[in-house]
């Protein structure tokens, strides 16, 4: 009996002090948190402090404080793309004065104007009435919101800090940021009378939005593999195709075509009915050959370089016809782009990633020695590392909370950013080893970027001059040429993302908004920099690769200017900007006339005009004038001497964004 009491009191000691290290790793890890919060701040004002300092080369005299920016991530949507056009919407009972009035009050706003008719009509239907009393708070300033307002009777106050921004009274909209994704409320709304409202959700609205994108491509897709010369095109090219088709209308009795004039134009008929007729001599009447309707296309000779039309064509009716032109034809038609394929999956390349594979595999965590930190965020931090059997070998190890992850849901994008760098065997990207789990943290080994972040470059020198930014731009473009040749969006693009190994060259870091999409496919969720972010984003169109060639062309503006295109005073503002079009942007003198021509190429409203997305590829920004001269053999294999050669650092707080840089709002 003795013996077996003697084992329960050693067993409770023994809990009795694991439970009391338990409590101490909890306490220690607790004030490592409060340290690394204390660093951040500390490194905010250290940025703050440099940034207002003389920078070395000229700065205009109202350049602004450089910090980091914020990239943002809604909420994955819960619907299932596929689901959208069997989802049912409820709709609201309304007057006809109230459905004018809330479709004028759209129609007046920045930002909702850019909405397509048929969405704003069903976005009318769908908003549901509400009534706040005098004295009620309709928006608190930090609260998380979803919803937007139309007003009809009644007035309210806008305050910010407690300061007055603005009244506003009926026709008015107001908090359409929320239905852009999760984001804090940037203002305070108050009622000044009883008011009357009408509402809507972002996850309806976004609804909406996906759905009308979505039926009307797929009905697109149908209409061109119906024509014989589309059927052989690949699903990818069809797919931008039907992205760049234009509804043209027309009124019965309209020649559509007209016989013996020239075109370059391909129809198809979306809606109504035409009826074709044809002259056989100058001197008889045009006779009726057939009638076509919805589905059926004509012109299509025009796209093969015949110009002479050969009939009339003639609506009989209200008509809608889905149109492309010759030129935007040919730029589209044309096969994947397998650029830099032959420098990445050599046969030499393919020994080193599996050697490599072979050593990591064998390695623990316990194999590592930490030298100093690199870098802190909010999801942990990251430590410079070095192998303890051979200390010639450095890393960057990547330490993140696993507490903190589950609690603002990253799982998706942990996973995501790790299996797509893992397979990215690039010289323009960072490179991931391997990875370590622990009850506590997640491990990423990864490959060591000592020469700092361009971020901190530019920001230190206020921007570059056309050489060093040409530079950089190919590097990135290299990188977005290997990632899209396999089907995998970036979509966080900016100078904070973008590091420089020992050499100088460049590398994309920070993987999280990443993602895998296929060939001719699109994803919804709202993602990016606000400064960054393409229309289509913005406007909830879907998107794909094409979104990171509107981003290489705002990088190529930032770097050459020291500040991007579109910046507003919060991220509504910019997002108005940028849907007014990189044509209204001023472009400042230092940018040259073939820089600002690359850049507006890249930054074209419609996804299928941008360069870089077309039939040939990357290839058709590489043969831009801007890059006349420009050795690419030579910064694939890294034997182009870099414009600026780092000092290399083994610590400081300057390693990537990866946990700043990421804000995630809540509900995700």
């Amino acid at each position: 009996m003795g013996t077996l009491r003697d084992l329960q009191y050693a067993l409770q000691q023994k809990i009795e002090e694991l439970r009391q290290r338990d409590a101490l790793i909890d306490e220690l890890e607790l004030e490592l948190d409060q340290k690394d919060e204390l660093i951040q701040r500390l490194q905010g004002e250290l940025d703050r402090y440099r940034s207002s300092r003389p920078s070395p080369g000229p700065t205009p005299p109202d350049e602004p404080l450089r910090t980091k920016r914020q990239a943002i991530s809604a909420e994955p949507t819960a619907l299932d793309p596929q689901d959208l056009s069997h989802v049912t919407l409820t709709s609201y009972c309304k007057s006809e004065a109230s459905r004018e009035m809330i479709k004028a009050a759209i129609l007046e706003n920045d930002f909702m104007k850019h909405l397509e008719t048929s969405q704003i009509l069903e976005i009318v239907e769908c908003m549901y009435p509400a009534e706040y009393g005098e004295g009620s708070r309709l928006i608190t300033e930090g609260d998380v919101g979803s919803l937007v307002y139309v007003m009809e009777e009644g007035k309210v106050e806008v305050t910010k800090d407690g300061l007055k921004l603005c009244s506003m009274g009926p026709g008015k909209v107001f908090g359409e940021l929320a239905i852009l994704y999760n984001c804090t409320r940037t203002a305070t709304v108050t009622a000044l009378t009883h008011i009357k409202l009408w509402a809507i959700d972002r996850q309806c609205f976004q609804t909406i939005m996906m759905r009308t994108g979505l039926i009307r491509h797929t009905e697109y897709m149908e209409f061109l593999r119906s024509v014989p010369s589309f059927q052989s095109l690949q699903e990818d090219v069809l797919s931008k195709v039907a992205d760049v088709l234009e509804e043209t209308h027309y009124s019965e009795g309209d020649y559509i075509i007209r016989q013996g004039a020239s075109g370059d134009t391909f129809f198809i008929i979306s809606k109504g009915k035409v009826k074709v007729t044809q002259q056989k001599a100058a001197n008889e009447e045009p006779a009726f050959l057939s009638s076509l309707s919805r589905g059926d296309w004509f012109g299509e000779q025009a796209l093969k370089g015949e110009d002479l039309r050969t009939a009339n064509v003639i609506a009989a009716e209200e008509v809608t016809c889905l149109v492309i032109d010759r030129e935007s034809f040919r730029q589209l038609i044309g096969g994947l782009e397998d650029v830099t394929n032959r420098v990445y999956d050599s046969a030499e390349a393919k020994a080193k990633i599996e050697a490599e594979t072979n050593f990591f595999s064998s390695v623990s965590l316990s194999d590592f020695r930490i030298i100093s930190t690199l870098g802190v965020g909010g999801f942990g931090r990251v430590e410079l590392v070095q192998l303890k059997s051979d200390e010639t070998r450095s890393f960057a190890m990547k330490v993140l909370k696993k507490r903190h992850i589950l609690d603002t849901r990253q799982q998706g994008h942990i996973l995501s950013e790790r299996r797509i760098m893992q397979e990215a065997h690039c010289e323009f990207i960072v490179r991931l080893y391997c990875t370590f789990r622990d009850a506590k943290y997640l491990y990423m080994l990864m490959e060591a970027c000592l020469g700092g972040e361009l971020w901190t470059l530019l920001r230190d020198r206020a921007s570059f001059d056309d050489g060093t930014t040409r530079f950089y731009t190919a590097c990135v473009a290299e990188a977005l040429a290997y990632l899209h040749c396999r089907g995998i969006i970036y979509r966080d693009l900016k100078p904070e993302n973008i590091l420089l190994d020992q050499r100088g060259y460049a590398k994309l870091v920070d993987f999280g908004f990443a993602k895998k999409i296929g060939f001719g496919k699109k994803t919804w969720t709202f993602c990016g920099t606000p400064e960054y972010v393409a229309p289509e984003i913005i406007l909830n169109k879907g998107h794909d690769v094409s979104a990171d060639y509107w981003s290489l062309g705002i990088l190529m503006f930032e770097l050459l200017s020291g500040s991007p295109p579109f910046s507003g005073s919060d991220p509504m503002k910019t997002y108005n900007i940028i849907l007014r079009g990189i044509d209204m942007v001023e472009f400042p003198k230092k940018i040259t006339k073939n820089a600002a021509n690359l850049i507006k190429r890249l930054c074209r409203d419609n996804p299928s005009e941008r360069l870089g997305n077309q039939k040939n590829g990357v290839k058709d920004i590489q043969k831009h004038k801007w890059f006349e001269g420009f050795n690419w053999e030579g910064i694939r294999k890294g034997t182009l001497t870099p414009p600026i050669l780092p000092s290399v650092r083994g610590g400081g707080h300057w390693w990537g964004t990866w946990g700043q840089g990421r804000r995630k709002p809540r509900g995700e």
